[in-house]
């Protein structure tokens, strides 16, 4: 399954399939959800988010895109305007993966603070 690329300054109001808009003004990836299931799909493009590469011809996003919120639990990637299937997670791992999130963003804003927390400092916050 491939996907298009758009480069927008706003996302238009009806959403094609296999379309991801890219709006660099507003830091925002848009798309319907891979599998169909017509769910839109929203990626913010921060240090603690998205990140966006464009190659001059096509998109890839990263990290993947798990669709946890939604019926149809999908996950993918989206690597050189192709979609990469990916094994759907426990309900466990998406918790595990937001608690660590959490822990990155707090790290990333937080003022005046120039301490980095080391990988097993993270994953030690999430349980206490």
């Amino acid at each position: 399954m491939t996907m298009q690329h758009k480069f927008v300054e706003f996302v238009p109001e009806d959403i094609q399939p296999n379309i991801l808009y890219v709006s660099v003004e507003y830091g925002t990836a848009v798309h319907k959800c891979c599998c169909g299931c017509g769910e839109e799909v929203v990626t913010p493009l921060t240090p603690t988010d998205w990140k966006l590469i464009f190659d001059g011809e096509s998109v890839s996003l990263a990290p993947s895109i798990g669709n946890w919120s939604f019926k149809c639990r999908s996950h993918y990637l989206i690597r050189n305007n192709n979609i990469q299937w990916c094994n759907s997670w426990t309900d466990k791992q998406v918790e595990t993966g937001k608690a660590i999130d959490k822990v990155n963003k707090q790290e990333h804003y937080a003022v005046g603070s120039p301490v980095k927390l080391s990988w097993w400092s993270k994953i030690i916050s999430i349980f206490k």
